[in-house]
């Protein structure tokens, strides 16, 4: 009974069980949000779409793809409202909130013969072999 206890209570299980009751919640704030606003929206515009009649019958066999229809339409509904105003909005504040890394410091210059690129510690150039002074060093 200890060990199953120890899995119960370890980090992770209560971390789970947790999002799992978070999710649901946050499901149907989702669910609420697409079915009370987001559709009434969609209605004022051309008719709210209802597909759940639309069959077809083959050999007998009758198959509901209005049903289908009227998941995918609400499944993109509800991927866009949480993308639109959960996912890219908490995106923008994240990045906002993130500190600014400073800007490495060069480890290039420039050669002031021929203009390519050469490290900082060099005394001549590979490229064109003119001397050039050390590079200063700001300390």
């Amino acid at each position: 009974m200890s060990g199953f206890k120890a899995f119960l209570l370890r980090g992770n299980v209560v971390d789970l069980a947790v999002a799992v009751v978070i999710g649901a919640a946050f499901g149907k704030i989702v669910d609420a949000l697409v079915s009370g606003f987001i559709t009434p929206l969609i209605g004022v515009l051309g008719g709210v779409p209802d597909f759940s009649a639309l069959t077809v019958t083959i050999n007998g066999s009758v198959f509901a793809i209005g049903v289908f229809i009227n998941a995918l339409l609400s499944f993109l509904l509800i991927a866009g409202v949480v993308y639109f105003f959960i996912v890219l909005p908490t995106s923008k504040l994240m990045e906002a909130a993130k500190p600014k890394a400073p800007a490495p410091a060069p480890k290039t210059r420039e050669c002031p013969e021929c203009l390519s690129q050469i490290p900082l510690a060099a005394r001549r150039c590979a490229h064109c072999t003119a001397e050039v002074a050390p590079a200063v060093h700001a300390t």
